[in-house]
């Protein structure tokens, strides 16, 4: 069984990248997909000056309840913990997030008191190397409100071919209902990095990026669907939904970038890509619960 973590308050930002930087990592894998650790903490508030700042960032607007994808930034501490901790057998830097899908049971209202619980699996070989998912769960008192997988490659030493039904997951060509352009200035890495606490340095500057093999900093992908939601928030299908999503190529800071959508059998599919509208960068779809 794997170990718990209890964290008892929210260690700093630095803290976590300066053990990201220093700590040594075994490299030694499980033989078989299994649960390799879990983190929790209970009694989580949301301070509101940041919520706000969070909204400006990613042009949500105000409103009593927190955005679906804020809760991913309250979690935020737990995922560093496991990856930082012995749990995880790899360095963190270098890291590519997949995939996200967030389930929404119902909206949060802002001063609810909340326990996080945060649950680290895997490897599971893939043709480009290792996936790892962080299961993550929102809770008041024994609700479940919110629910998370976020899926991330650690590329090298993978074996097994991807499973059919990975192997057909393809990029969704669609005629868009509306298509928007946004204009994404070259500070919006640092600016999300102040707000969600995620200060990787592919994020911060273009110096800072290319000595992770960037020519430029590009965008976090969390900031990017988060843009998607709030871009979409008058089409949200009440308050229980699920919104997934595909990161696939980065986006360059600063960039011009297509949004489009189109609602269909009763969801809503979007998709951001290179200002021609060609190239994605990200796909996805809302389905209501």
């Amino acid at each position: 069984m794997s170990k718990i973590i209890e964290l008892k308050s929210v260690p700093s930002t630095l803290s976590y990248y300066l053990r990201a930087l220093t700590v040594s990592k075994s490299g030694q894998l499980p033989v078989a997909e299994s649960e390799l650790g879990r983190a929790v903490l209970k009694g989580r508030r949301v301070n509101v000056s940041s919520l706000n700042a969070y909204r400006e960032a990613c042009a949500f607007s105000a409103r009593g309840s927190l955005p679906a994808t804020y809760p991913f930034v309250l979690a935020a501490p737990l995922h560093m913990e496991l990856l930082v901790s012995d749990a995880f057998p790899f360095r963190v830097l270098g890291l590519v997030h997949l995939r996200n899908e967030i389930i929404q049971h119902r909206t949060i209202d802002v001063d609810e008191t909340l326990d996080i619980d945060c649950t680290l699996r895997g490897p599971r070989p893939v043709p480009k190397g290792m996936e790892f998912d962080l299961y993550t769960r929102v809770l008041s008192g024994q609700e479940l409100l919110w629910e998370c997988v976020t899926t991330m490659l650690r590329r090298g030493g993978g074996s097994r071919p991807a499973s059919r039904a990975h192997n057909k997951r393809k990029t969704v060509d669609f005629t868009p209902d509306s298509v928007s352009r946004w204009d994404v200035p070259a500070g919006t890495g640092r600016r999300y990095a102040r707000v969600s606490g995620d200060s990787n340095p592919i994020h911060l500057s273009a110096l800072t990026a290319r000595l992770f093999g960037f020519r430029r900093a590009i965008v976090h992908g969390m900031w990017t669907k988060a843009r998607c939601l709030a871009e979409l928030d008058s089409l949200l299908p009440g308050d229980a939904f699920k919104v997934s999503v595909s990161f696939k190529l980065p986006v360059f800071l600063p960039s011009s970038v297509q949004f489009q959508q189109r609602a269909v059998d009763g969801s809503i599919e979007f998709a951001v890509k290179d200002s021609a509208g060609k190239k994605p960068h990200l796909t996805g779809v809302i389905e209501s619960l």
